[in-house]
């Protein structure tokens, strides 16, 4: 049977920390947490590695995006081809062009896009009303606000943990430090 890990405990204390931060900033400004939080989201998906980040934010943008330009796209060929195959014409062309630039641009071309596009379209339909500029400065700004709070928490308590393994150290080898040429 797992036992709770005492850091992994800590870790979450830090983390509620900063997700309430982040909701309360944004719920003061009339502002949805939901492109920010899915960075952080997707940020633990890819076991915190720095080098994802960008991966994370510029996709994200990228499908966010793309349902700019499934309303001018969608809306230029609806009258010729009806909404349902418009959309669908729109569909198949961003799923090629993702999957097809992946290896050429894939700080731009990625799941995250894929992602942050089927949320955000899903999300719209619901309310129509949506502003999806607000969306994407939310999940550059918010988004690259949590990576750098999580990176934060992680360095805070590797910190912590090597001056706790120090002190050990110390009162483990309680000598005097006696040293040469004195």
């Amino acid at each position: 049977m797992a036992k709770l890990n005492p850091e992994r405990l800590v870790f979450g204390l830090y983390l509620l920390v900063l997700v309430i931060a982040g909701e309360v900033v944004l719920s003061h400004l009339d502002l949805p947490s939901w492109p920010a939080f899915l960075v952080m989201i997707l940020f633990f998906v890819e076991h915190m590695e720095i080098k994802k980040a960008p991966e994370i934010l510029v996709g994200g943008c990228a499908g966010l995006a793309c349902l700019i330009l499934a309303q001018i796209m969608v809306g230029a060929l609806a009258p010729m081809l009806g909404v349902e195959i418009a959309t669908l014409v729109f569909v198949a062309v961003v799923v090629y062009a993702i999957v097809a630039c992946g290896e050429i641009a894939p700080v731009v071309c990625n799941n995250y896009a894929f992602i942050y596009l089927t949320v955000s379209a899903a999300i719209a339909k619901l309310s129509p009303e949506s502003n999806v500029y607000a969306w994407m400065g939310i999940e550059l700004i918010g988004g690259g606000i949590f990576i750098a709070g999580v990176i934060g928490i992680v360095k805070t308590m590797a910190a912590i943990s090597m001056r706790n393994a120090a002190d050990v150290q110390a009162k483990a080898d309680p000598s005097p430090g006696i040293g040469v040429g004195g």
